[in-house]
């Protein structure tokens, strides 16, 4: 009786045994999907690019403007003399002699007037002492006091310091210092920007738009002053200087992101010139033919013959 109850239960479980198995092969057989998370979406924004100008046209308003010391405000006049000493230290620095001897009389200035760098007071000085020894030097005073004096040299008796102040390395990063002490809060005008840079180191008053002229009428033809804003950032300008039209001088800066200069080159640019032609007058009354008694229609060879027969009967 008891082994048959055994066998019962052992064959009860060998049947619950080949149930399991027979459903746990049905389940290994059944595909797995899986369960994907829900895509994360992300906000995205655009890339905001460093621009160092207003892509705005040239401003006809952004001239240069030159004072003699005696045009210039009280104000200025005291801050130029507050500088005096420290204009003549810089200057001895590069062997200007600004400070010796006699020679500091012989020296004269005159305001150079830059709309874009207001919070500069920027001086040019010259020492003639004829043809061919000429020596002439920009100096920049900060009006906030939050800077300091600071000189570009741009000649030394006639000749060019290391190389042509316009182009060069040590210029260009003290024009960076001087518009970094500007602490605008606006972005400046870049034409603006450009002439100060070229009158501050090109010894004269840089024009980027030629006046006609009251005797010939001589229209220069010149670059148009242009802008090129990189993607990347930074900026290119140009304009052709023509301060002097027998001579106008095309200069091209290069920026970065933040409104440093990089780069400054200026070339010489031939320019064609255009002369009104006078309006014409009426002509004068032509004086009368003297009589020969030679028949003037019909051509006479030297003895008086007539030289178509033909024609004359």
């Amino acid at each position: 009786m008891g082994s048959m109850v055994r066998l019962r239960i052992l064959s009860i479980l060998a049947v619950v045994a080949s149930i399991a198995a027979v459903c746990a092969s049905v389940e290994a057989q059944k595909p797995v999907v899986a369960i994907e998370a829900p895509p994360t979406v992300t906000e995205s924004h655009p890339v905001e690019r460093p621009m160092p100008f207003a892509p705005t046209p040239h401003d006809k308003s952004q001239v240069i403007e030159y004072r003699s010391a005696e045009e210039m405000t009280e104000p200025d006049k005291e801050l130029a003399r507050s500088a005096e000493s420290s204009i003549g230290e810089h200057a001895g620095f590069v062997g200007l002699e600004f400070d010796q001897g006699n020679n500091r009389g012989k020296w004269s200035y005159q305001q150079v007037v830059c709309p874009a760098l207001a919070n500069h007071l920027f001086l040019q000085f010259t020492r003639n002492n004829g043809v061919g020894d000429v020596s002439m030097f920009s100096a920049s005073i900060p009006r906030s006091g939050d800077g300091r004096v600071r000189i570009i040299p741009i000649l030394r008796r006639g000749y060019s310091f290391w190389s042509p102040a316009p182009v060069n390395a040590l210029t260009i990063s003290t024009f960076n210092h001087i518009r970094d002490e500007e602490h605008a809060d606006h972005v400046s005008d870049w034409l603006g920007v450009g002439l100060c840079y070229a009158s501050l180191t090109a010894g004269h008053r840089a024009v980027a738009f030629a006046e006609e002229e009251e005797a010939g009428l001589k229209y220069p033809t010149a670059m148009t002053p242009s802008i090129e804003i990189s993607t990347l950032g930074g900026a290119t300008m140009s304009f052709t200087d023509v301060w002097a039209a027998e001579h106008p001088m095309e200069w091209e800066m290069e920026f970065d992101g933040k409104g440093k200069l990089l780069k400054a080159m200026h070339k010489s640019e031939p320019v064609a010139t255009f002369t009104k032609v006078p309006e014409p007058t009426q002509d004068a009354p032509g004086k009368p033919i003297p009589e020969t008694g030679l028949d003037v229609a019909k051509p006479v060879s030297e003895t008086g013959l007539d030289l178509n027969p033909k024609q004359s009967q």
